[in-house]
This record gives structure tokens, C-alpha cells and sequence, in this order.
């Protein structure tokens, strides 16, 4: 697929790799439907993309809400008409250790309840929900296109993340079964998972623990976001590649 060509919701838009996302497919030519929770970020989105050779719409979306998702998707399809991609980013963290002792008082603490299903409702039931929605969309129009799941090298599992992880994992293999049962329809699902990346999300990071990690990294330093929009720009212009995921970490191991 032609980037020019591409008519693409993306969710998790209003900020970091999202945003980087929307921009980089309007200045290619492409139109963008951009989903976020921030409307503020989402208007000041459009502000810069008013000077890019595509367009951005944008609306508020909540991706844990099943009803706003089929919503947004139908909206998408009338505003840039047509559909025939989704570039699925939006992400949440609730990180805490599954059971942890409190270092003073020795008390035994859990993971709560609330942790664990805030970061499945938005990172994998409601990136399932837009998955199956967009689907659907195009399938029904005759459609050819292409999905990209965004994933996390925290798939391979990572301390202190096992909400994130689950998803994350999830949504990987689900890239798999989802390309096998879209391919009737001409659609293709491809996977791209960042390893350590500069944006709002890592910034807030603690900072010794900011520092170890990035350590780690065998080529020497964070990743951008232009890194991440390589590897998805791959995945949605070769049109050979379909059900694998793409670790984009620096060599990095979790």
C-alpha cells in the first residue's frame, strides 16, 4: 500500500508515538482519523497537520467503550471516505508487582483489581474491539487493507508489568490469528513492538530506573519515535507481510 493512499485511523493519537504516527502518514498524503481521550491534544494535532500534504479529522474516543469504538469507526469510514487501514497505539500503564512485601511494616501486598482490568480494557479488549471494528468495515465495503498492532517487547515479559504484559502478549498472537482470518477478505495484520522509546510515557519514568535501562541497550540509547515509524511504515507498504510481529527494541532483552 501506497502511504499517499492510506485512509487510517489511528488511536492513542493526541501524543507520542501515536501523534508521530498521524503526522508522518498526513505528510506522506494520506488521510488520518485521529482517536484519543485528550481533546486538547487532539486539536492541536489538527493545528499541525493543517500544513501537511493529507489530512487529519480527529474525535474523542475511548477505546474501553465498545459502543464509542463502532462509532468512531463508522464516523471515520464517512468523514475520509473510506477506510482501509489502523494503525491500533492506544496504550495505558498501571504497573505494580502482582504481590509485593511492604520493606517497613513486611505487610503483603496485591496487585489490585482495578490495576489489572484498566490495562485490559483499554490495551487489549478495547484494541480487540477496533481490531474486529475496522475489520468489519472494510470487509464490507470490498475493502483491501492492512492493520498494525502495536505491541511492547514487555510481551517477553518484564517485572512489575504483568497487566502490560498480558495484552501486550495478547495482542501479538492475536496478529497471527487475526491474519489468518482476514486474508479471505484481502485484509493484512502485521505487529510492530517497541523496545524503550523517548516519549511522554518513558519521560515520567524514574529516573535511576530510566537510566539502568537504557544501559541495557546494546546500540547505546533510547529509541525515537522515527525509529517505530520505520517498522510500521514497513509493515503497511510491503504488501508480502502479514502475521509476525517486528521487536524494535536496540537489541534489548527484557
Amino acid at each position: 500500500m501506497r502511504l499517499e493512499d492510506t485512509k487510517f485511523i489511528v488511536t492513542g493519537a493526541a501524543s507520542g508515538l501515536g501523534r508521530h504516527y498521524a503526522l508522518r502518514l498526513a505528510e506522506a498524503g494520506g488521510q488520518v482519523a485521529a482517536a484519543d481521550v485528550n481533546d486538547e491534544a487532539l486539536a492541536s494535532l489538527v493545528e499541525e497537520g493543517k500544513s501537511l500534504r493529507g489530512k487529519i479529522h480527529a474525535r474523542r474516543l475511548d477505546v474501553a467503550k465498545e459502543a464509542e469504538v463502532t462509532a468512531f469507526v463508522d464516523w471515520a469510514s464517512e468523514a475520509m471516505g473510506g477506510l482501509n487501514g489502523l494503525i491500533n497505539n492506544a496504550g495505558i500503564l498501571r504497573d505494580g508487582l502482582l504481590v509485593k512485601k511492604d520493606r517497613t511494616t513486611g505487610e503483603i501486598t496485591r496487585l489490585s483489581a482495578k490495576q489489572w482490568q484498566d490495562v485490559i480494557d483499554v490495551n487489549l479488549t478495547g484494541a480487540t474491539f477496533m481490531v474486529r471494528d475496522v475489520a468489519a468495515k472494510m470487509a464490507g465495503a470490498g475493502d483491501k487493507g492492512v492493520i498494525v498492532n502495536i505491541s511492547s517487547i514487555a510481551r517477553h515479559g518484564n517485572r512489575g508489568q504483568s497487566n502490560y504484559t498480558a495484552a501486550k502478549a495478547a495482542l501479538a498472537a492475536n496478529t497471527q490469528t487475526w491474519s489468518l482470518e482476514f486474508a479471505p477478505f484481502g485484509i493484512r495484520v502485521g505487529c510492530v513492538a517497541p523496545g524503550m522509546v523517548e516519549t511522554p510515557m518513558t519521560q515520567g519514568m524514574n529516573q535511576k530506573a530510566r537510566d539502568a535501562l537504557v544501559g541495557r541497550i546494546p546500540v547505546g540509547r533510547i529509541g525515537l519515535p522515527e525509529d517505530i515509524w520505520l517498522a510500521v511504515r514497513f509493515v503497511i507498504e510491503c504488501d508480502y507481510f502479514s502475521g509476525r510481529t517486528i521487536d524494535v527494541d536496540g537489541g534489548l532483552a527484557m
